[in-house]
């Protein structure tokens, strides 16, 4: 399955082998062992490290029901008649189809894929920056595109990437995507990060967004045996990260408490918020005087149907 796809992830294996995720963690444990593949956070790939980076293909096929459940969540944040910037990745295309039916809304993307999820949208503007074009993710990326960014003014993007930890924040694989994604950032007032638990806790070559840029990361549950997931969520949110979770089924919980959903008409769905305390460090600078007057997102607190978990920065 790794040879076919690039990357496989331990749940998707064991659903297939109709096994558990410890066997299938061992057995991945042995392959790896053998040279023939490099286990992940959360599953397996070819071998490759840091420089390594799965095309389009293999990444739609892995973490599939979280990424729609991290996409249903982030849509929440937009509301209508924003300007806002979505980057490529699978997730973000995943977010687009679900921005299709936000009425007023501008989107400002270098990702052919998100740019076609939108293209059919009667009430959303789309803009597309220019640069040459990525075949394996779809993305145009170069000086075109970073140029086409300068001077832009949105109210926050949203991005993805190949890796996230709290100590470098997110990156890629990529040298051409992350300088496009970097010229992204310094177009949005706030930055969403969309990373499923996979993500958390690896690293890969190139920085696009350090972590006291980013303002929320929407994520889902990571598996209870996964510790290295709920050490990096609590890490980031100890430097002041919004944590947004939701698991793959579409109802967050947190301990003691029921699921909960957003009541109907509600895009946001089922979210399970973590608000931090004090002002994010070093933010990109918003639309200022003289600059344009975007429509903010409302705050944690104010989306309805959402809740605070049990996570929050620890005490020094």
């Amino acid at each position: 399955m790794v040879r076919a796809n690039g990357a496989v992830s331990l749940r998707e294996l064991a659903r297939v082998v109709q096994t558990s995720e410890v066997t299938v963690r061992r057995d991945v444990r042995a392959l790896e062992a053998e040279g023939l593949l490099d286990r992940r956070h959360g599953g397996a790939v070819l071998p490759g490290g840091f420089t390594r980076e799965s095309g389009f293909p293999q990444k739609s096929h892995l973490a599939t029901a979280e990424k729609t459940a991290i996409a249903d969540l982030a849509a929440g944040f937009v509301e209508e008649g924003e300007a806002i910037v979505v980057g490529a990745g699978t997730t973000t295309q995943e977010l687009a189809r679900r921005l299709a039916r936000v009425p007023g809304l501008t989107v400002v993307t270098n990702s052919l894929l998100v740019a076609q999820a939108l293209a059919h949208a009667n009430r959303v503007e789309v803009v597309m920056t220019g640069g040459t074009l990525r075949g394996s993710n779809y993305a145009l990326v170069g000086s075109g595109a970073e140029q086409s960014l300068q001077g832009l003014r949105v109210s926050r993007a949203f991005l993805s990437g190949s890796g996230l930890t709290a100590e470098r924040g997110l990156s890629t694989s990529n040298m051409l995507s992350a300088s496009v994604d970097r010229a992204l950032v310094q177009a949005a007032g706030e930055v969403v990060v969309l990373a499923d638990h996979t993500k958390l806790g690896s690293d890969t070559m190139f920085q696009t967004v350090p972590t006291d840029l980013i303002t929320r990361l929407v994520t889902d549950e990571p598996p209870g045996h996964d510790d290295r997931a709920a050490t990096e969520l609590q890490a980031l949110a100890d430097q002041g990260v919004q944590i947004a979770v939701a698991n793959g089924s579409g109802v967050a919980r947190g301990p003691g408490q029921p699921g909960m959903e957003g009541g109907p008409g509600d895009r946001r769905g089922p979210r399970r918020d973590v608000p931090l305390p004090g002002q994010r460090r070093n933010h990109p600078p918003g639309g200022g005087a003289g600059g344009p007057q975007l429509r903010s997102a409302p705050s944690l607190s104010e989306t309805s149907g959402g809740r605070v978990a049990d996570l929050a920065p620890r005490r020094r």
